[in-house]
Order: structure tokens, then C-alpha cells, then sequence
């Protein structure tokens, strides 16, 4: 028979949900014997005016007032069984009048605990008594009309305390909840950003070491493929070899005093490069033994937004570190062309390498970390191998009016 019974009410019949409840706090028992001390106080007046009525057997009195004292030491279980408990209360209350102050705790308890559907259908179910109740057992001091009224007002102010308690709880859970919420969303935006950072960071590490590491790479192999070059070029290779390995060195040590000293202060970290240092990244690669051509349709590389020109120095560079590894010897062509509100648009290409290339190892993720630069800075990227066999990388970088 469960199956007919509310949902709210079968919960509260079974031990296993019972058990699971939390225990009371010193507020829950303060509240529980104000509640207990009302209806007893109630229970008394009631019992004091049924005394006085001569007409009622004196057996149906002392029912009245057992019943009574049985409503009132229920009020400790109204926690544990709200439905279960006004239900009870209905049903004292249409024969015992010192249960009426327990049955308004009963409805004031079903409207805190529960969704107002019960609490219609149990106050409905009371209020629809009264009047039989009063029929039967008027009360000599007062019309019968003011006793249905007055029992009613009472029981719409239970009610309505009751429904406003609920409200206030519920916003109190709301806003504790949305405030959970929110430190739990700040949390994650803030492990995002550290994430962002750290990928920003090994992107610009990556940039900034693989060149220098490069250079390094390509002359000590070539000192290992040709060790019985002349002195002249076994010299400059040492020194390129050293040069590179204290400006990477430089370059590591000004990473490191960003994470250090942190992005906010104004001494942290170096000036980043712009398209305006492009210049000078191909005269290096020159003076390395690299052949670039840079010809440029930007007069003024000063005028590109700074986050543009950094991103097309960064793809530049890496372009070059790429070929200078994988087409050694080639004509390495860079080429910028572009204007304020038509984008900026830069292209690196190299044909096949002459002769043997020497194996030098790479991971792959330089192009890979390129398109994903051009992507964020709101550009595309587009590399693949190009006739002859020789490589193309092609950028657009949005360059606003």
C-alpha cells in the first residue's frame, strides 16, 4: 500500500531516511521547545474554556485533554515526520480542542519543511473542519461566526510564518550556494589563466631558445661533418657557437626573471620584439652563414600594432630556425607585405636543400605552435611543402585601420 501513499510521507516511514538525517543543533532545540511551550500554553487556555462548558460529558473532557497532552509531547517528533504529523493533528483536532495549539505548530512545521501543495491540502483539510467542529461544540462566550474567523486568521498567520521561513531559508541556501559556485568558478578561471601563462611561457621559451639552440646545433654538427675544415672556418663556428650559447643563456635568464619578479611590476621581464627587430634577426642569421632575402612592401614596420609585429617576428624567426635545420645552404626568402585595414601578410619560403643535409632532430611542434599563435592573435597560418621540393609558410595577421 506505499504506492498510495504521498511520496513525502513515504519517505518519512522509512527508518533508513530517518536515520540519515542530520542531528539537532542548540538552535533546533530552542526552537523546539518554544514550539512546545506555545502549544501547551494554547493546549491550556483550550482546556480551561472546554472546563467550563457543563454541557460536554465528562468523558469526552478528559479525552479531549489526554488527546491534548499527547499533541503537545508529540511536537518533539515534528522535525522528524512534518506530513506524518500535521496528518495526526487533523485528525486529533476534529475531536479535542487543547490539541488545536499543536495543530497549528503541525501546520506552521509542514509549511517550513515541505512544498506548499501539502501544506494546502492538510490546511485545507483543517480549515474545511472547523466550522463542523464549532457546530458541534460551540463556545458559550463567543458567536459562532467570530470562532470560525478567529480559528481561521490563526491558521493563515501559522501558515504564512511558516511559508516565510521556508522562503528565507531557501534564499539562504540559494545565495550560500551561488557563492560556492562562485569561488568554485573563480577557481577554475584562475587554474585556466595559470594554465594559459604556462603555454604562453613554453610558447615564448620555445622561441626564444629553439634560434639560439639552433645555431648551435647546426655549427657543432658541422664541425663533426667537416672536421678537417680549414682553421678560418673552424674559428668563426666556435664562435658562433659561443656567442649563441651566452645570448641564449641571456634569454633564459630573462624568462626566468619574469616568472621571478612576476607580470604586474614594472621591471618585469624584457621589452618583448616587434616587427621593427626583424632587421636585425636577419642580419644575424647572415652573419651565421645563413643566405636570407627580406624584401618588405611595409615601409614603416613601426607603424604594425605591437601584438602583431610580435607574432609575425616570432613565425619569421621560427621559419628560419626551421630552415636553417632542415635546408641547410638553401636562399631562405621572407617576404611582408600588407597595410593598416587590409592585414599584414608574411611568407617564408626556401627551395630543396643542396647536397647532403645532416640529420638534426626535431619534436615538430614549432609549426604546430605557430598556427596556434596566428589563431589567437586572430590571423591564419598555412605551411606545406612547395614545388621543387622546397617548404612555404604563409601568415595573415590582422592589422586594424
Amino acid at each position: 500500500m506505499r504506492w498510495l501513499l504521498p511520496s513525502a510521507l513515504v519517505r518519512e516511514l522509512d527508518p533508513a531516511f530517518a536515520a540519515r538525517r542530520s542531528r539537532r543543533t542548540l538552535r533546533d532545540w530552542l526552537v523546539d521547545f518554544s514550539c512546545f511551550l506555545a502549544a501547551i500554553v494554547l493546549g491550556l487556555a483550550a482546556a480551561h474554556s472546554t472546563g467550563r462548558d457543563a454541557e460536554l460529558p465528562s468523558a469526552l473532557t478528559y479525552l479531549d485533554q489526554i488527546l491534548g497532552a499527547l499533541s503537545c509531547g508529540a511536537v518533539w517528533l515534528r522535525r522528524r515526520w512534518p506530513v506524518g504529523f500535521a496528518v495526526a493533528m487533523l485528525l486529533a483536532g476534529t475531536v479535542s480542542d487543547t490539541s488545536g495549539g499543536a495543530g497549528l505548530v503541525a501546520l506552521f512545521t509542514l509549511a517550513v519543511h515541505r512544498p506548499f501543495p501539502y501544506v494546502a491540502w492538510i490546511g485545507g483539510g483543517t480549515i474545511a473542519v472547523l466550522p463542523f467542529f464549532y457546530w458541534f461544540r460551540p463556545d458559550p462566550n463567543t458567536p459562532y461566526a467570530v470562532s470560525v474567523a478567529f480559528s481561521v486568521l490563526l491558521l493563515g498567520a501559522a501558515v504564512g510564518w511558516g511559508m516565510f521561513a521556508r522562503s528565507r531559508r531557501q534564499l539562504l541556501l540559494s545565495l550560500r550556494d551561488q557563492a560556492r559556485r562562485a569561488e568554485s568558478e573563480a577557481a577554475l578561471r584562475a587554474e585556466q589563466a595559470q594554465r594559459l601563462a604556462r603555454e604562453a611561457i613554453a610558447r615564448e621559451m620555445h622561441d626564444v631558445l629553439a634560434h639560439r639552440l639552433t645555431l648551435l646545433s647546426v655549427h657543432a654538427g658541422a664541425l663533426e661533418f667537416r672536421p678537417d675544415a680549414p682553421g678560418e672556418e673552424v674559428a668563426r663556428a666556435a664562435g658562433v657557437i659561443r656567442e649563441s650559447s651566452h645570448e641564449a643563456l641571456q634569454d633564459l635568464r630573462q624568462i626566468i626573471g619574469v616568472l621571478r619578479a612576476g607580470e604586474s611590476g614594472p621591471d618585469a621581464g624584457h621589452p618583448q620584439p616587434t616587427l621593427a627587430g626583424l632587421g636585425a634577426l636577419v642580419e644575424e642569421v647572415r652573419a651565421a652563414g645563413m643566405r636570407v632575402d627580406l624584401a618588405g612592401e611595409v615601409p614603416d614596420h613601426a607603424a604594425v600594432p605591437a601584438a602583431t609585429g610580435r607574432t609575425a617576428y616570432r613565425i619569421a624567426q621560427e621559419c628560419l630556425t626551421n630552415a636553417r635545420k632542415h635546408a641547410p645552404g638553401a636562399l631562405v626568402t621572407v617576404r611582408l607585405s600588407g597595410a593598416a585595414g587590409d592585414g599584414l601578410t608574411l611568407s617564408v619560403s626556401n627551395p630543396a636543400p643542396p647536397g647532403r643535409v645532416p640529420h638534426v632532430p626535431g619534436s615538430g611542434q614549432g609549426l604546430i605552435g605557430l598556427t596556434e599563435r596566428a589563431t589567437l592573435a586572430g590571423g591564419r597560418l598555412e605551411h606545406g611543402p612547395s614545388d621543387g621540393g622546397g617548404f612555404l609558410v604563409r601568415a595573415w595577421l590582422p592589422w586594424p585601420a
